[in-house]
Protein backbone atom coordinates (compact mmCIF):
# COMPACT_ATOMS: atom_id res chain seq x y z
CA UNK A 1 0.00 0.00 0.00
CA UNK A 2 1.58 3.20 -1.06
CA UNK A 3 2.43 5.57 1.68
CA UNK A 4 2.73 9.26 1.14
CA UNK A 5 5.24 11.19 3.21
CA UNK A 6 4.35 14.77 3.96
CA UNK A 7 7.30 17.05 4.24
CA UNK A 8 7.07 20.24 6.28
CA UNK A 9 8.26 23.12 4.21
CA UNK A 10 11.40 24.86 5.47
CA UNK A 11 10.86 28.32 6.89
CA UNK A 12 12.32 31.16 4.99
CA UNK A 13 15.96 31.99 5.72
CA UNK A 14 14.91 35.35 7.22
CA UNK A 15 12.76 33.66 9.90
CA UNK A 16 15.57 31.31 10.89
CA UNK A 17 17.90 34.28 11.33
CA UNK A 18 15.38 36.12 13.51
CA UNK A 19 14.93 33.08 15.76
CA UNK A 20 18.70 32.70 16.20
CA UNK A 21 19.07 36.36 17.14
CA UNK A 22 16.18 36.11 19.60
CA UNK A 23 17.69 33.01 21.22
CA UNK A 24 21.11 34.67 21.53
CA UNK A 25 19.57 37.83 23.05
CA UNK A 26 17.60 35.79 25.60
CA UNK A 27 20.66 33.79 26.59
CA UNK A 28 22.67 37.00 27.05
CA UNK A 29 20.01 38.41 29.39
CA UNK A 30 19.99 35.23 31.48
CA UNK A 31 23.79 35.12 31.83
CA UNK A 32 24.01 38.83 32.62
CA UNK A 33 21.26 38.48 35.20
CA UNK A 34 23.12 35.63 36.91
CA UNK A 35 26.37 37.57 36.97
CA UNK A 36 24.71 40.63 38.44
CA UNK A 37 22.79 38.69 41.10
CA UNK A 38 25.39 39.46 43.77
CA UNK A 39 25.38 43.15 42.82
CA UNK A 40 21.58 43.33 42.99
CA UNK A 41 21.67 41.86 46.50
CA UNK A 42 24.04 44.61 47.64
CA UNK A 43 26.64 42.15 48.96
CA UNK A 44 29.79 43.78 50.35
CA UNK A 45 33.17 42.71 51.72
CA UNK A 46 36.19 44.41 53.26
CA UNK A 47 39.85 44.31 52.23
CA UNK A 48 42.01 42.58 54.86
CA UNK A 49 45.29 42.64 52.89
CA UNK A 50 47.65 45.62 53.15
CA UNK A 51 47.08 46.23 49.43
CA UNK A 52 45.75 44.20 46.50
CA UNK A 53 45.48 44.65 42.74
CA UNK A 54 42.25 44.22 40.77
CA UNK A 55 42.56 42.06 37.61
CA UNK A 56 40.74 42.39 34.33
CA UNK A 57 40.29 38.60 34.23
CA UNK A 58 41.25 35.48 36.18
CA UNK A 59 44.51 34.27 34.69
CA UNK A 60 48.22 34.10 35.40
CA UNK A 61 48.80 37.03 33.06
CA UNK A 62 46.39 39.93 33.52
CA UNK A 63 46.04 43.69 33.34
CA UNK A 64 45.62 45.71 36.53
CA UNK A 65 42.34 47.61 36.63
CA UNK A 66 42.74 49.17 40.07
CA UNK A 67 44.14 48.89 43.59
CA UNK A 68 42.32 48.44 46.91
CA UNK A 69 43.77 49.02 50.38
CA UNK A 70 43.37 47.62 53.87
CA UNK A 71 40.07 48.49 55.53
CA UNK A 72 38.29 49.55 52.31
CA UNK A 73 34.82 48.29 51.46
CA UNK A 74 34.14 46.71 48.06
CA UNK A 75 30.93 45.59 46.42
CA UNK A 76 30.69 41.98 45.24
CA UNK A 77 29.64 41.88 41.58
CA UNK A 78 30.30 38.28 40.59
CA UNK A 79 31.59 35.02 42.06
CA UNK A 80 33.26 32.05 40.41
CA UNK A 81 32.10 28.66 41.74
CA UNK A 82 35.33 26.81 40.94
CA UNK A 83 38.01 29.47 41.40
CA UNK A 84 38.88 31.45 44.57
CA UNK A 85 38.19 34.82 42.92
CA UNK A 86 35.41 37.38 43.07
CA UNK A 87 34.75 40.41 40.89
CA UNK A 88 34.34 43.59 42.91
CA UNK A 89 33.83 47.32 42.58
CA UNK A 90 35.90 49.63 44.78
CA UNK A 91 34.75 52.86 46.42
CA UNK A 92 36.45 54.69 43.52
CA UNK A 93 34.43 52.78 40.93
CA UNK A 94 37.27 50.49 39.84
CA UNK A 95 36.14 46.98 38.88
CA UNK A 96 38.15 43.79 38.70
CA UNK A 97 38.86 40.33 40.07
CA UNK A 98 40.51 39.69 43.45
CA UNK A 99 41.27 36.58 45.49
CA UNK A 100 38.54 36.00 48.04
CA UNK A 101 41.10 35.17 50.76
CA UNK A 102 42.09 38.86 50.74
CA UNK A 103 38.58 39.85 51.83
CA UNK A 104 36.47 39.40 54.95
CA UNK A 105 32.70 39.40 55.10
CA UNK A 106 30.44 42.23 56.17
CA UNK A 107 29.53 40.10 59.19
CA UNK A 108 33.16 39.97 60.37
CA UNK A 109 33.48 43.72 59.87
CA UNK A 110 30.36 44.32 61.96
CA UNK A 111 31.72 42.05 64.71
CA UNK A 112 34.94 44.05 64.82
CA UNK A 113 33.00 47.33 64.91
CA UNK A 114 30.99 46.06 67.87
CA UNK A 115 34.17 44.92 69.62
CA UNK A 116 35.69 48.38 69.13
CA UNK A 117 32.56 50.03 70.51
CA UNK A 118 32.46 47.74 73.55
CA UNK A 119 36.02 48.55 74.63
CA UNK A 120 36.32 52.18 73.56
CA UNK A 121 36.21 53.33 77.21
CA UNK A 122 37.67 50.20 78.86
CA UNK A 123 40.68 50.88 81.11
CA UNK A 124 44.00 50.05 79.47
CA UNK A 125 46.10 47.66 81.56
CA UNK A 126 49.38 48.50 79.86
CA UNK A 127 50.75 50.00 76.65
CA UNK A 128 52.57 47.81 74.16
CA UNK A 129 54.34 48.14 70.82
CA UNK A 130 53.99 45.84 67.80
CA UNK A 131 57.18 43.93 66.99
CA UNK A 132 56.20 43.76 63.30
CA UNK A 133 53.19 44.34 61.06
CA UNK A 134 50.42 42.18 62.52
CA UNK A 135 46.72 41.56 61.94
CA UNK A 136 43.86 42.52 64.22
CA UNK A 137 41.68 39.39 64.51
CA UNK A 138 37.94 39.33 65.19
CA UNK A 139 38.38 36.56 67.79
CA UNK A 140 41.50 34.97 69.34
CA UNK A 141 43.22 32.42 67.10
CA UNK A 142 45.55 32.22 64.12
CA UNK A 143 42.85 30.90 61.79
CA UNK A 144 40.17 33.45 62.61
CA UNK A 145 39.12 36.35 60.39
CA UNK A 146 41.21 39.49 60.54
CA UNK A 147 40.72 42.96 59.09
CA UNK A 148 42.81 45.92 60.21
CA UNK A 149 46.61 46.00 60.51
CA UNK A 150 49.04 47.20 63.15
CA UNK A 151 52.25 48.60 61.73
CA UNK A 152 55.65 47.80 63.18
CA UNK A 153 56.38 49.89 66.31
CA UNK A 154 52.77 51.09 66.49
CA UNK A 155 51.63 51.59 70.08
CA UNK A 156 48.41 50.02 71.41
CA UNK A 157 46.53 49.63 74.68
CA UNK A 158 46.18 46.11 76.10
CA UNK A 159 42.70 45.46 77.48
CA UNK A 160 42.15 41.74 78.07
CA UNK A 161 43.89 38.37 77.74
CA UNK A 162 42.51 35.07 76.44
CA UNK A 163 43.90 31.69 75.44
CA UNK A 164 43.68 30.15 71.97
CA UNK A 165 45.05 26.86 70.67
CA UNK A 166 47.87 27.23 68.17
CA UNK A 167 46.40 24.30 66.23
CA UNK A 168 42.99 25.91 66.02
CA UNK A 169 41.15 23.90 68.69
CA UNK A 170 38.75 25.80 70.96
CA UNK A 171 39.94 26.11 74.57
CA UNK A 172 37.85 26.35 77.68
CA UNK A 173 38.62 28.56 80.68
CA UNK A 174 41.13 26.10 82.09
CA UNK A 175 43.13 26.04 78.86
CA UNK A 176 42.19 22.49 77.83
CA UNK A 177 40.55 21.49 74.56
CA UNK A 178 36.76 21.40 74.55
CA UNK A 179 35.02 18.10 73.83
CA UNK A 180 34.38 17.94 70.08
CA UNK A 181 33.02 14.37 70.07
CA UNK A 182 35.67 13.16 67.61
CA UNK A 183 37.75 10.01 67.86
CA UNK A 184 40.82 10.00 70.08
CA UNK A 185 43.19 9.47 67.14
CA UNK A 186 41.73 12.40 65.22
CA UNK A 187 44.25 15.17 64.42
CA UNK A 188 41.83 17.66 65.95
CA UNK A 189 42.18 15.90 69.31
CA UNK A 190 45.92 16.33 69.66
CA UNK A 191 47.15 17.95 72.85
CA UNK A 192 46.34 21.68 72.69
CA UNK A 193 49.13 24.24 72.43
CA UNK A 194 47.69 27.28 74.21
CA UNK A 195 48.89 30.74 73.27
CA UNK A 196 48.26 34.13 74.87
CA UNK A 197 46.15 36.52 72.82
CA UNK A 198 45.50 40.14 73.79
CA UNK A 199 42.55 42.36 73.02
CA UNK A 200 44.14 45.66 71.95
CA UNK A 201 42.97 49.15 71.01
CA UNK A 202 44.97 51.27 68.57
CA UNK A 203 45.18 55.04 68.12
CA UNK A 204 42.26 54.97 65.64
CA UNK A 205 40.12 53.21 68.29
CA UNK A 206 40.05 49.98 66.28
CA UNK A 207 39.99 46.95 68.57
CA UNK A 208 41.00 43.37 67.83
CA UNK A 209 42.93 40.35 69.04
CA UNK A 210 46.70 40.05 68.57
CA UNK A 211 49.06 37.16 69.36
CA UNK A 212 50.82 38.12 72.58
CA UNK A 213 54.33 37.26 71.44
CA UNK A 214 53.99 39.85 68.66
CA UNK A 215 53.85 42.63 71.27
CA UNK A 216 56.33 43.96 73.79
CA UNK A 217 55.21 46.07 76.72
CA UNK A 218 56.14 49.74 76.97
CA UNK A 219 57.47 50.10 80.53
CA UNK A 220 60.15 52.54 81.80
CA UNK A 221 63.52 50.84 82.08
CA UNK A 222 64.03 51.96 85.68
CA UNK A 223 60.89 49.96 86.63
CA UNK A 224 61.21 47.08 84.16
CA UNK A 225 64.64 46.19 85.58
CA UNK A 226 62.91 44.96 88.74
CA UNK A 227 60.72 42.44 86.88
CA UNK A 228 63.15 39.67 87.90
CA UNK A 229 62.53 37.66 84.74
CA UNK A 230 58.74 37.78 85.10
CA UNK A 231 56.29 39.02 82.47
CA UNK A 232 54.58 42.36 83.16
CA UNK A 233 50.90 42.28 82.17
CA UNK A 234 49.65 45.51 83.78
CA UNK A 235 51.35 48.82 84.51
CA UNK A 236 49.18 51.53 86.08
CA UNK A 237 50.26 54.90 87.48
CA UNK A 238 49.00 55.46 91.02
CA UNK A 239 50.59 58.80 91.81
CA UNK A 240 53.38 61.20 90.93
CA UNK A 241 55.97 62.79 93.23
CA UNK A 242 58.36 65.70 92.52
CA UNK A 243 62.08 65.18 93.03
CA UNK A 244 64.11 68.24 92.12
CA UNK A 245 63.21 69.41 88.64
CA UNK A 246 61.55 66.13 87.65
CA UNK A 247 58.45 64.16 88.58
CA UNK A 248 58.43 60.40 89.04
CA UNK A 249 55.41 58.16 88.74
CA UNK A 250 54.54 55.53 91.34
CA UNK A 251 53.07 52.38 89.87
CA UNK A 252 50.95 49.31 90.38
CA UNK A 253 52.59 46.45 88.47
CA UNK A 254 51.03 43.02 87.88
CA UNK A 255 53.30 40.18 86.80
CA UNK A 256 53.15 36.53 85.85
CA UNK A 257 55.49 33.73 84.85
CA UNK A 258 57.20 34.27 81.54
CA UNK A 259 55.28 31.67 79.51
CA UNK A 260 51.99 31.24 77.66
CA UNK A 261 48.97 29.15 78.55
CA UNK A 262 48.69 29.90 82.28
CA UNK A 263 45.22 29.63 83.86
CA UNK A 264 45.54 33.06 85.51
CA UNK A 265 46.32 36.51 84.13
CA UNK A 266 48.80 37.34 86.90
CA UNK A 267 50.04 35.84 90.16
CA UNK A 268 52.17 38.66 91.54
CA UNK A 269 51.31 42.19 92.67
CA UNK A 270 53.92 44.88 93.25
CA UNK A 271 53.70 48.58 94.04
CA UNK A 272 56.71 50.74 93.25
CA UNK A 273 57.21 54.02 95.12
CA UNK A 274 59.89 56.66 94.61
CA UNK A 275 62.40 57.08 97.46
CA UNK A 276 63.19 60.79 97.75
CA UNK A 277 66.30 60.18 99.85
CA UNK A 278 67.87 57.52 97.64
CA UNK A 279 66.38 58.85 94.40
CA UNK A 280 65.30 55.44 93.16
CA UNK A 281 62.35 53.09 92.93
CA UNK A 282 61.65 50.70 95.77
CA UNK A 283 59.01 48.05 96.40
CA UNK A 284 56.31 49.41 98.68
CA UNK A 285 54.12 46.30 98.49
CA UNK A 286 54.50 42.75 97.22
CA UNK A 287 52.19 39.72 97.03
CA UNK A 288 53.13 36.38 95.41
CA UNK A 289 49.94 34.51 96.26
CA UNK A 290 47.34 35.87 93.84
CA UNK A 291 45.31 33.90 91.28
CA UNK A 292 44.65 37.15 89.46
CA UNK A 293 42.14 38.09 86.78
CA UNK A 294 42.28 41.28 84.72
CA UNK A 295 41.32 44.07 84.63
CA UNK A 296 42.77 46.00 87.54
CA UNK A 297 41.04 49.33 88.21
CA UNK A 298 42.38 52.60 89.64
CA UNK A 299 40.27 54.90 91.79
CA UNK A 300 40.50 57.16 94.84
CA UNK A 301 39.52 56.65 98.47
CA UNK A 302 38.48 59.28 101.01
CA UNK A 303 40.34 58.61 104.30
CA UNK A 304 38.72 61.45 106.21
CA UNK A 305 41.37 63.49 108.00
CA UNK A 306 44.10 61.96 105.83
CA UNK A 307 42.35 63.26 102.73
CA UNK A 308 41.76 61.54 99.42
CA UNK A 309 44.42 59.07 98.30
CA UNK A 310 44.92 56.83 95.26
CA UNK A 311 43.40 53.35 95.41
CA UNK A 312 43.40 50.24 93.23
CA UNK A 313 41.22 47.15 92.96
CA UNK A 314 42.40 43.76 91.76
CA UNK A 315 40.34 40.62 91.17
CA UNK A 316 41.35 37.09 92.12
CA UNK A 317 39.78 33.64 92.17
CA UNK A 318 39.49 31.35 95.19
CA UNK A 319 39.65 27.53 95.27
CA UNK A 320 36.03 27.23 94.10
CA UNK A 321 36.66 29.44 91.07
CA UNK A 322 34.64 32.37 92.41
CA UNK A 323 36.03 35.83 91.67
CA UNK A 324 36.56 38.33 94.49
CA UNK A 325 37.62 41.96 94.47
CA UNK A 326 40.32 43.29 96.76
CA UNK A 327 40.75 47.02 97.22
CA UNK A 328 43.87 48.79 98.47
CA UNK A 329 44.80 52.38 99.24
CA UNK A 330 48.17 53.92 98.51
CA UNK A 331 49.56 56.74 100.62
CA UNK A 332 53.17 56.67 99.60
CA UNK A 333 54.95 54.52 100.55
CA UNK A 334 52.21 52.68 102.52
CA UNK A 335 49.73 50.25 100.92
CA UNK A 336 46.73 49.18 103.00
CA UNK A 337 43.94 46.71 102.31
CA UNK A 338 40.45 48.19 102.47
CA UNK A 339 38.30 45.63 104.29
CA UNK A 340 34.56 46.23 104.37
CA UNK A 341 32.97 45.51 107.82
CA UNK A 342 31.90 41.87 107.94
CA UNK A 343 34.01 40.92 104.92
CA UNK A 344 35.93 37.65 105.05
CA UNK A 345 39.12 37.47 103.09
CA UNK A 346 38.71 34.83 100.37
CA UNK A 347 40.93 31.79 100.30
CA UNK A 348 43.41 31.53 97.41
CA UNK A 349 44.74 28.46 95.58
CA UNK A 350 47.75 26.79 97.20
CA UNK A 351 47.08 28.61 100.46
CA UNK A 352 49.52 26.45 102.41
CA UNK A 353 52.36 27.64 100.24
CA UNK A 354 51.38 31.29 100.08
CA UNK A 355 53.66 34.06 101.13
CA UNK A 356 51.94 36.77 103.08
CA UNK A 357 51.87 40.28 101.68
CA UNK A 358 54.43 42.52 103.26
CA UNK A 359 55.70 46.03 102.99
CA UNK A 360 59.34 46.40 102.08
CA UNK A 361 60.28 50.00 101.48
CA UNK A 362 63.90 48.98 100.90
CA UNK A 363 63.27 45.67 99.12
CA UNK A 364 65.56 46.48 96.22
Amino acid sequence: MPTSILKRPCPPRRNRRRRALLFFFTLTLVVTGCKQASADKGEYAWVSAPEAALRDHVATIYNKTGVVHNGERVQILEKTPKKPFVRVRSVRGEEGWIQDRLLVSQESHDQMDKLSLDVQSAPAQISAVARATVNLHVTPGRKTDHLYLLKENEKVDLIERQLADKNGQPLNNSGSASDSGEKEDSPANKAPAPEDWWLVRDAQKHAGWVLGRMLYVDVPVDVAQYAEGQRIVAFLKLDEVPDGDQKYGEYLVLLTENKDGLPFDFNQVRVFSWNLKRHRYETAYRDHSVFGVLPAVLSTEDLGKEGTVPAFTIRSKDDSGATHEQKYTFRTPIVRRVVVPGEQRPSVPHARRRRRSRQATSQN
